[in-house]
């Protein structure tokens, strides 16, 4: 099946119809997958049994006009927790960890006919911005193989982009949705925090992490969030608020709509290239009637390191059940206990994650913890109040995703702090808890660009009409240069 080409409501036409059937689509799919993978390296396993298993229920039980998923497959990030398919968040520490239980959002796409074709790579723990981090292999950018992907995502938005599926869930704890949706020229939503369940995913920052969408159109993310949205009662952090549904404003225009720009968001260490982007995408907004204004959110500069400070430390305190006692790797050949600990760790976790587990452990030290994560809890609340003012008065927020295009594959691995700062943009919207979206916006030297859109919290709604409208204006789809994906 080509997935280039296609959206989710043309599938399920087909489908509806009788042209395919979910068994077909399957099988297509993962001879695509077996052709093009080669190449990307997106997949860590395939549940080729159990997606076969699924398309046959789905096609003996047929799919009603209001199931626009059923029969559908999707690729699923590999820190999202999959009953009887490994589960290792691109670590060695968990190898071999072959889950009991489904996640609530696999609950739901279950329980909606989408079907689990395979788990996409990912930088281990979720603690990268490239996906070079991977305990087993490095993902390429679906455009040009010599460079990331992006990351921690980067194994979904890569499969996305190179048509091996038409959608993929990932996880957001700094802008790892975002990034490496901008990077493969697709579409990327990271949901307001509490919007969906993390009950199943695999922890990071659990103040940080959210689940969200890579899709290649609009519409095809507001259908996937309607489905993985809502409470759940597993999971304390989710806002009991009622789920809208997220096409509905799909379509509509956005004349007098009010749509802030911030002037950090262009400032230095942005790509003038890029910036040129975002600013004749501001100027497309001013076309259709919206009124695009420059502000300020002067606490941006200090949002990197209050983020590594926080992110780290839940890190310290999330990954200390990884032990090599109760499950995940263990060491070969220990003396004792506490050789247990150290061996198991030392040798299970890959350098980045041993150097947020440092970096955590020392903020909350108790000669440091004022110092460090308390000021960056205030470095926190400062940022929230900067968005807060501004939504008094704009609908929206625009900017570029990335400072910059892709960079090449070990361009930035050896050095952390420079790889850190290629999330200065998308990290605010975490450490807010805001609701945000990457969309195509051009390219700069034949490779995409990405469009952040940030909305209010729980106005998901607001960002996919905007982003809708946009998308109309610009079919980046065909407008691919020649030898990249297609």
């Amino acid at each position: 099946m080509d997935y280039f080409k296609t959206s989710i409501d043309q599938l399920h036409e087909q489908l509806r119809s009788g042209k395919v059937t979910s068994s077909q689509l399957v099988d297509e799919t993962l001879a695509g997958i077996n052709q093009l993978d080669a190449e990307v390296d997106a997949f860590l396993a395939l549940n080729a049994d159990g997606a076969k298993e699924k398309a046959a229920a789905v096609d003996a039980a047929g799919i009603a006009d209001d199931q626009p998923l059923a029969g559908v497959p999707i690729a699923i990030k590999d820190n999202i927790v999959t009953k009887g398919v490994v589960t290792t968040a691109a670590s060695k520490m968990l190898a071999n960890f072959n889950p009991i239980y489904d996640a609530t959002v696999m609950q739901k796409l279950d329980a909606a006919g989408a079907i689990n074709v395979g788990k996409t790579n990912m930088d281990e723990f979720a603690m990268g911005s490239s996906t070079e981090n991977s305990a087993f292999k490095t993902t390429k950018n679906a455009w040009d193989h010599t460079r990331v992907p992006g990351g921690s995502s980067g194994g979904s938005a890569a499969a996305v982009a190179a048509g091996e599926v038409i959608a993929a869930l990932g996880s957001d704890t700094g802008g790892s949705i975002r990034q490496p949706a901008a990077f493969n020229g697709i579409v990327g939503v990271k949901p307001t925090y509490g919007r969906v369940s993390r009950w199943g995913l695999i922890a990071f920052s659990s103040s940080l992490d959210q689940i969200g969408t890579l899709t290649r159109h609009v519409k095809d993310a507001a259908q996937l969030l309607n489905v993985i949205a809502g409470h759940d009662e597993r999971d304390s952090t989710t806002a009991d608020t009622p789920v809208p549904d997220f096409t509905a404003k799909i379509g509509q225009d956005i004349k007098g709509m009010k749509i802030a720009l911030p002037k950090e968001y262009l400032g230095k260490g942005v790509d003038p290239a890029v910036a040129d982007k975002i600013k004749a995408a501001a100027k497309q907004f001013e076309d259709m009637g919206a009124t695009v204004t420059e502000v300020s959110l002067p606490h941006t500069q200090y949002a990197v390191p209050s983020y590594y400070i926080i992110a780290s430390s839940e890190a310290s305190s999330n990954l200390q059940r990884f032990d090599g006692i109760r499950y995940g790797f263990r060491a070969k050949d220990v003396k004792n206990i506490e050789d247990v600990y150290v061996r198991s760790r030392s040798e299970g976790f890959g350098p980045e994650v041993k150097r947020r587990i440092m970096l955590g452990t020392f903020s909350l030290s108790a000669g440091f913890y004022d110092a460090y994560f308390k000021k960056a809890g205030q470095v926190r609340t400062l940022i929230t109040r900067d968005f807060e003012d501004v939504f008094k008065d704009y609908d929206l927020i625009i900017g570029p995703t990335t400072p910059t295009v892709a960079f090449k594959i070990g361009e930035k691995v050896t050095d952390p702090v420079t790889m850190y700062m290629n999330d200065i943009l998308t990290i605010p919207v975490n450490l807010a808890g805001l609701p945000a979206a990457s969309v195509p916006a051009g390219f700069v030297d034949g490779m995409p660009v990405g469009l952040q859109l940030i909305g209010k919290h729980f106005d998901e709604s607001t960002i996919f009409q905007v982003a809708a409208a946009f998308e109309a204006q610009n079919d980046y789809l065909a407008q691919i240069p020649g030898g990249q994906v297609r």
